[in-house]
């Protein structure tokens, strides 16, 4: 029984994760042989600010973003 956990910045539509969900299931399927039912996918969306690449928080580095860029 795989369990996947997607960590995501917090904004994608439910539409989206569920997309996600299903190619996700169907590749476990396909590569383990799993059964759709048997997979797991957990969604935590987090915020930018709590996220950092670099030593930088990204909500630093939107801010920094030039306008139009």
């Amino acid at each position: 029984m795989p369990t996947l956990r997607v960590e995501l910045f917090e904004g994608r539509s439910a539409e989206q994760k569920r997309a996600l969900a299903k190619e996700l299931t169907e590749a476990c399927v396909r590569v383990l042989g799993s059964s759709a039912d048997s997979v797991d996918v957990i969604f935590q969306d987090v915020k930018r600010e709590n996220w950092a690449s670099g030593g930088v928080l990204w909500s630093d580095k939107q801010a920094a973003k030039p306008a139009g860029g």
